[in-house]
């Protein structure tokens, strides 16, 4: 008996040299491959690099085509492999989350095959992942909308004492590429604590921005923000860091793994 399932397949975080031997073999396997890179993208690599390496046609989705019309990738599973390809780890963006869902309650086998994302990534800054609490994403503000929901985060994790990864919007599709920088990052942060002014956020506060994570030669810059801010950090992507209450060995990697400025 043929069981044909979903297999959702993380890319890893930079170039198409992350790519697992197990997301290889699967997509052997496959009969279409599908990729979203609009929750996140790997700046290290193309579209053609990676279907070098996969050795199979790639077809990319919108943003509209996964979250409202994601049921077809589901359809198509009844009687075909289907993999579906995301940049870091599969399982990060409910979105996906969602897809393996509604396909599990049709009874189509859902496989997951892990990959490293920024959650794992960020331990290169030698901050112990067990103190971050609750992530912020920090997106591109517009005429009437200027979410405030980081600078909230961020106070809830300070006082427990525990780090804020945040992470910066990127916009990728057929009209615009643009992904935000820790600079803007850093400004945005500024402005909310000029909103709010709760005394959570100022230029004295310490920040680490990490660039490029997952490369072999990532940036890690850690300072405060007055000086981060107009630091160049180089290419994308950007992410920073609002560290808590440090270990002494945590004072130690911020000292030692980072560049101080």
């Amino acid at each position: 008996m043929v069981i044909y399932m979903l297999i959702l397949a993380g890319l890893g975080l930079y170039d198409e040299n992350d790519i697992t031997l197990k997301t290889l073999k699967f997509a052997k396997k496959a009969d279409k491959i599908y990729a979203e890179f609009y929750t996140a993208v790997l700046t290290g690599t193309t579209i053609e690099k990676i279907e070098e390496v996969l050795g199979k046609k790639i077809h990319v989705l919108s943003r509209k085509d996964v979250e409202y019309e994601g049921y077809k990738l589901i359809e198509e599973a009844k009687d075909k492999n289907i993999m579906f390809l995301t940049a870091g780890d599969p399982m990060v963006a409910t979105t996906h989350v969602d897809l393996a869902i509604e396909a599990k309650k049709k009874g189509i086998e859902v496989l997951i095959i892990n990959a490293p994302s920024i959650y794992s990534a960020v331990g290169i800054t030698g901050l112990q992942l067990y103190k971050f609490g609750r992530t912020a994403s920090i997106v591109f503000p517009e005429e009437n909308y200027f979410p405030e929901t980081p600078y909230n985060v961020i106070k809830e994790n300070l006082e427990r004492g525990l780090h804020t990864l945040c992470l910066l919007d990127i916009r990728v599709d057929e009209d615009e590429k643009r992904f935000m920088t820790a600079n803007e990052g850093l400004k945005i942060l500024l402005e909310l604590e000029n909103r709010k002014k709760e005394g959570i956020i100022n230029e004295d506060t310490k920040a680490v921005v990490v660039a490029r994570a997952g490369s072999l030669k990532p940036k890690l810059v850690y300072g405060k923000i007055k000086d981060l801010i107009n630091y160049d950090f180089g290419k994308p992507l950007h992410c920073i860091i609002i560290p808590g209450k440090l270990h002494f060995m945590e004072k130690d990697a911020l000292k030692y793994l980072c560049e101080n400025i």
